[in-house]
C-alpha cells in the first residue's frame, strides 16, 4: 500500500507549521528590533506566505512516488 496524504492532513501540518514557524520568526524579530508591534506584523506577513507555499509543495511532493515504499503488513 502507497501512503496518500490527503489534503485535510497537509493543512493541518500546514496550520500546524505556521504556529511554530510564526513563534520562531517573532522571538527572533522581537530580540532585534524590540519593536512588539513590527515583530508580530512581519511575522505574520512571512509565516502567511511560508504557509501557502508549504501546503502546495506538499501537495506537489505528494503526487510522485519518489522516495515512498510498499511495506508488507506485519502479521500476528
Amino acid at each position: 500500500m502507497i501512503f496518500h496524504e490527503r489534503h485535510p492532513r497537509t493543512f493541518l501540518k500546514s496550520v500546524s507549521w505556521f504556529v511554530v514557524g510564526f513563534t520562531v520568526s517573532f522571538v527572533v524579530l522581537f530580540y532585534f528590533t524590540g519593536d512588539f508591534g513590527m515583530s508580530l506584523v512581519e511575522a505574520g506577513a512571512i509565516q502567511a506566505l511560508k504557509f501557502i507555499f508549504f501546503y502546495f509543495h506538499e501537495r506537489t511532493w505528494n503526487r510522485y512516488r519518489f522516495g515512498k515504499e510498499i511495506k508488507a503488513e506485519a502479521s500476528n
